[in-house]
């Protein structure tokens, strides 16, 4: 049995950039990945509501307008309301080092910073998220 390990890309809030987002959601498929890029403008329920429908097994959350507090903390506390714990939720973009610890607490289990480079990404994905295909 093959099993390929999907995550939804998303841009949560009123942030209009995707650039990073389509870069990282690119680089995730192109090591096998079946990647769902969710597009501009969605919100924490539209976002847990795709990662439910998809059996998504993380939310890749890219977020540069300052809002990532507000944004994070809603998807985790809908994941849960959802019975979807097991999502990992990750993310990346303009967000201050001091906020990173707060956000782990959260539940966030890795905030990828600018210059992360997508090769990171993807092996830090294979590694917490990843399933092997037989």
């Amino acid at each position: 049995m093959s099993f390929r390990t999907r995550i939804v890309v998303a841009k949560p809030g009123l942030d209009g950039h995707d650039r990073g987002a389509k870069v990282v959601a690119r680089a995730l498929r192109d090591a096998g990945m079946e990647v769902i890029y969710t597009g501009l403008h969605q919100t924490p329920e539209q976002i847990v509501e795709a990662a439910i429908q998809e059996d998504a097994d993380a939310v890749g959350l890219s977020v540069l307008s300052g809002a990532h507090m507000t944004l994070f903390r809603r998807v985790i506390e809908l994941l849960g309301e959802r019975d979807a714990k097991d999502i990992v939720v990750f993310g990346g973009g303009i967000i201050p080092d001091a906020d990173i610890p707060e956000l782990e607490r959260l539940g966030v289990a890795k905030i990828f910073t600018p210059g992360a480079t997508t090769q990171s990404i993807v092996e830090w994905v294979r590694e917490h998220v990843g399933q092997p295909v037989s």
